[in-house]
């Protein structure tokens, strides 16, 4: 991509110390934006902000835990003290317990909270303070929900990760529908099987999954944060000017096999 279709708009990316977070920062700015990096860990922020600035980027990094809302909002405020403004809110931080998110009728409460003050509420609250400062400014703004193919499908055994995902493709269509008349676009993003997953040394047969995923997905490789990037990068440009209350899953085919 990297034409500058980004040019003088603010983005606030949750969870970009790494993965999907850390590869749409670096194109984000790559296209002109200025991009607040949030998320934990605090090293992992940084460095993804001290990289893009080193690049020529404008970024700045703000170490957020996005399950503590007095954190977000706070964060929203910092990137406009130091950018002016907010146009695009990416929420993408997220968490995923391998070993302890699985079978419900055992699944301890503490898993399933966790879980979903991570993954959802902290969606929730970077869409609640995102929106109000965007409101506030009048001139529209961009939301992309990071999801899951797991939002699409019940084979996981990881049932508090894939019921926040599926709340989340239906909170960008809310967003999408009562704040599209005040020139806010919101969608959703599923990404499919990548080679790390959130909390991959956590996950008890890495090696294993690799394998079966593979044999999965017709376009036999995993997929990476860098084939995810351009598509979030593209739904905030103004190539996407109409796209509002969408899903879009990029996935390699692995849902339709």
């Amino acid at each position: 991509m990297v034409n500058g279709k980004l040019e003088g708009k603010v983005a606030l990316i949750t969870g970009a110390g790494s993965g999907i977070g850390a590869a749409t920062a670096r194109l984000m700015a790559a296209e002109g934006a200025s991009v607040a990096i949030t998320g934990i860990p605090e090293d992992g922020v940084i460095g993804v902000a001290v990289e893009i600035t080193a690049s020529g980027g404008a970024a700045v990094a703000i170490p957020t835990d996005v399950s503590d809302p007095e954190q977000v909002e706070a964060a929203v405020a910092q990137t406009v003290d130091v950018f002016g403004r907010l146009d695009i809110v990416v929420p993408n931080a997220g968490i995923q317990m391998h070993r302890e998110d699985r079978n419900l009728h055992e699944l301890p409460e503490a898993v399933w909270d966790r879980t979903h003050d991570v993954n959802y509420k902290g969606q929730y609250f970077a869409c609640k303070y995102g929106l109000a400062q965007m409101v506030k400014q009048g001139e529209g703004g961009v939301l992309i929900l990071v999801a899951s193919i797991t939002a699409l499908k019940g084979t996981t055994p990881n049932v508090a990760y894939s019921t926040g995902k599926a709340g989340i493709v239906n909170l960008a269509r809310h967003i999408a529908v009562h704040y599209g008349p005040q020139g806010i676009r919101a969608n959703s993003i599923c990404p499919g099987a990548l080679e790390r997953t959130p909390d991959h040394e956590d996950h008890p047969d890495p090696a294993g999954r690799k394998v079966e995923m593979i044999r999965k997905i017709p376009i036999g490789r995993l997929g990476t944060p860098e084939d995810i990037a351009p598509f979030i990068t593209f739904l905030a440009t103004d190539d996407a000017s109409y796209a509002s209350g969408a899903n879009f899953v990029i996935d390699g085919g692995i849902t339709v096999a």
